[in-house]
């Protein structure tokens, strides 16, 4: 959805669903309505028209950039054709700032001063000392909480306030940066699709833009992947290096924030050390040997329970402010990681697909001697190519021819393995054969001979059965027998 500022004439694109919100032009800030009809956008109540209003004495541009005092009759404001033919087309590109580091002297000087406030409007509610920590008002407790561990607790507040400046730097970088995702980078107007021929004007285009556009990684993207197509003429080069800077710029937010991660470990550890020492101090002037009245001993309680509780609120200190800056760091860098990803959406999604490279060789962009040279070379290429072909199918050839050789020695060798195989079968059948006739006639031979001898036996007892034996039965005499 594309529409023109009504102030500054600036060619502008947004989202659909933003139609009917108020936004800032990125070109002259002013508060500009987004139309519902881009058919026809009526000038916005309450801002002046395009031309014809006279600047006030201590006006600027429509850059935002501070003027000097100038006459009553010059313009307070031009219009955005004016303001690019006033822009000289200079190729080479535009210093490039750091888009996601704020300046670290800034950030702290920042940081400083809140800080500075914060104890200076808290120093009035400090309690006096001879007041009981039960009769403290409630801007009382809080000031006790930086004024007791005044080391610690100043520390913390300076390292969270330092924190605290540098979200608030890089929310106004991550603003500048969603401003220039409203501008038209890639009109239409110029050609529906980017080739050699037009490449040059889109370029133009982008030079043209207000200075303080200029430096944002949209832009500069856009810039680079341009002027890269316009060299080399080649989508898969632009393709690789948008991946690339991609990769550069998300790295770069990453570490971004090395410093507010130190920070966010830093201030609760503070905490605990301060809580730590007011422990020892505690404990070191608990001394009950010397007193003998029970009411010094309750008084002597009571002041270590006063100081430990004074210790433990150096680490609530410390908890709250971790706790208060982690929400406001994730909403940081989830919002910095969602205008990435709207940067890479659109250079994906808009520029690639209308980069025309007229095809995978930029011959027909050549003329005269060039492109004489250029067909000599396709030729010398291809001719490479027919004879690295033709060595290539040569090598087939007797790649085939080996392993056809291979298959013959392989099947040979199988039948030699299975000759030799069957041969030593046969050999072991016979000789097992041999053995188990050679163990049946022993075994025969033996059974005769047994048979032999028991037909021995039988004739033997046979004789023996037919003879009469008599057996006498001698008495014999002994010192106990009857006739003795």
């Amino acid at each position: 959805m594309k529409f023109k500022c009504p102030t500054c004439e600036m060619q502008l694109k947004i989202e659909p669903e933003m139609a009917g919100k108020v936004v800032r032009c990125p070109g002259c800030s002013s508060k500009i309505s987004i139309p519902v009809d881009v058919g026809g956008l009526p000038p916005p109540s309450g801002l002046p028209p395009p031309s014809g209003v006279q600047l006030p004495a201590s006006g600027g541009d429509a850059w935002g950039r501070d003027g000097e005092s100038s006459a009553p009759d010059e313009p307070v404001q031009q219009s955005f054709a004016q303001q690019q033919a006033a822009h000289q087309t200079e190729r080479g590109g535009w210093e490039e700032k750091d888009p996601t580091n704020p300046n670290a002297l800034l950030s702290f000087s920042i940081g400083f001063v809140t800080f500075l406030v914060i104890i200076g409007i808290l120093y009035p509610f400090k309690a006096p000392h001879d007041t009981p920590a039960a009769n403290y008002t409630a801007m009382q407790w809080v000031a006790s909480l930086f004024f007791k561990h005044m080391l610690v607790s100043f520390t913390n507040t300076l390292f969270f306030t330092w924190a605290f400046s540098i979200i608030y730097l890089k929310w106004k970088k991550l603003r500048h940066q969603r401003e220039a995702l409203m501008l038209d980078v890639l009109p239409w107007e110029l050609g529906g699709e980017i080739n050699a021929d037009n490449v040059g004007s889109f370029i133009d285009n982008l030079y043209k833009l207000p200075r303080r556009l200029r430096d944002s990684m949209m832009v500069n993207r856009m810039r680079k992947a341009l002027e890269l197509f316009e060299v080399k003429q080649s989508a898969d080069d632009v393709k690789s290096m948008l991946s690339s800077q991609s990769d550069i710029d998300s790295m770069r937010i990453g570490g971004s924030y090395s410093l507010l991660k130190a920070f966010l470990w830093a201030i609760p550890i503070l905490g605990f050390i301060g809580t730590v020492i007011g422990l020892s101090h505690a404990i070191s002037g608990m001394n009950f040997s010397q007193m003998e009245d029970i009411k010094q001993i309750t008084g002597t309680l009571g002041v270590v329970t006063g100081g430990l509780g004074t210790a433990f609120d150096a680490t609530l200190l410390g908890l709250v402010f971790a706790l208060s800056l982690n929400f406001p760091l994730n909403s940081m860098m989830k919002s910095e990681d969602d205008c990435l990803n709207d940067i890479d959406a659109y250079c994906n999604e808009v520029l690639l697909p209308r980069l025309n490279d007229g095809g995978t060789s930029p011959v027909g962009s050549l003329t005269g001697d060039s492109k004489s040279v250029m067909e000599v070379l396709v030729k010398a290429v291809a001719n490479s190519q027919k004879e690295f072909l033709v060595d290539l199918n040569a090598l087939s050839a007797k790649i085939k021819e080996q392993a056809d050789n291979l298959d013959k020695r392989a099947t040979a060798h199988q039948e030699r393995v299975d000759a030799e195989f069957s041969r030593a079968v046969n050999r072991m059948r016979e000789d097992f054969s041999a053995a188990v006739n050679d163990a049946i006639k022993q075994s025969t031979d033996y059974n005769r001979a047994l048979a032999s001898g028991i037909q021995s036996l039988n004739n033997v007892l046979k004789e023996l059965g037919s003879q009469q034996i008599i057996i006498h039965q001698v008495k014999k005499k002994g010192w106990f027998s009857r006739n003795s």
